[in-house]
């Protein structure tokens, strides 16, 4: 049987072993849709933080907001951690003051002070700080930095900042001192923002968990960031009871080396300061 042209079943026929264009391109139109949409999902699967990235990235908030109720940050200083999906990465706020930071200003960086995803959001500039001592301390998992008060008198004087009571046991027999003028010169911004400046930071820090910056605050490490709050504070409460002790004259009996590698549990003030402020 032969088709007349232009009869109904021909242009039937004709439609069927010839589509239009169109219904060619929405095919084709819809497997690409598809596609990309696949490729986004898996993209954004592998850019959720998993869950020990997400807890780590909650206590950066929580911590930092409790390290400003406690006055050991103000509208600076920051807090970091340690990825614990990428050893080689830790996790920061954007340049934002403590009190303000939540879970969405969080963003990743390599060692070296490079965000990863920063979307245009302001960094830190002395993120610094906390990539270069990542790097020679793996042993080290969440960074403070602050400007903290009370030790800043301990970073002019000859007075070393020493463990005078159970609590500021960490600070052992004196933090270290770094002065910025023996790298940066005399002419200097006070700031760590280079890798240069983090480096030599680090390298006074040494093995220990608190380094004082002349002038200008100082840096504490921890293991992990429920210590490194811990010993932030504290830092700075042995240091008013220190300049309290001076005040009233005569030698001071500080802890002795056995005293000072008490073991320390953290939990316990962790869960009061985060309902403190209201982190349940």
């Amino acid at each position: 049987m032969t088709a007349r042209p232009g009869s109904g079943f021909a242009i039937r026929l004709g439609r069927w072993l010839n589509p239009p264009t169109s219904r060619l391109q929405v095919s084709l139109g819809t497997a690409v849709v598809l596609a990309l949409l696949a490729a986004s999902a898996q993209t954004h699967a592998q850019t959720l933080p998993s869950g020990a990235a997400a807890a780590a990235i909650e206590d950066i908030v929580i911590g930092s907001r409790i390290l400003a109720d406690f006055g050991v940050l103000d509208g600076f200083g920051h807090v970091s951690a340690r990825d614990p999906d990428n050893p080689d990465h830790f996790l920061m706020s954007r340049s934002l003051a403590p009190a303000l930071v939540t879970a969405d200003d969080i963003m990743a960086f390599d060692l070296d002070g490079n965000a990863i995803d920063a979307r245009g959001r302001q960094l830190f500039l002395e993120r610094f700080i906390h990539g270069e001592i990542y790097k020679v301390r793996p042993d080290v998992n969440a960074v403070v930095h602050s400007h903290s008060p009370g030790v800043i008198p301990f970073g002019v004087t000859e007075k070393p900042l020493r463990a005078i009571f159970h609590n500021g046991h960490f600070l052992g027999d004196g933090a270290p001192v770094w002065e910025i003028r023996k790298t940066a010169g005399e002419k200097n911004g006070m700031l760590v923002n280079t890798s240069e400046l983090g480096k030599s930071l680090a390298q006074t820090l040494g093995a220990g968990s608190v380094v004082l910056m002349r002038g200008h605050g100082d840096a504490v490490a921890g293991p992990d960031l429920k210590t490194t709050v811990f010993r932030a504070i504290y830092t700075e409460v042995n240091a008013r009871l220190q300049m309290q002790a001076v005040a009233l004259g005569g030698p001071i009996n500080f802890l002795n080396q056995y005293e000072q590698a008490k073991s320390q549990n953290v939990d316990r003030p962790w869960d009061t300061w985060r309902k403190q402020v209201g982190a349940g």
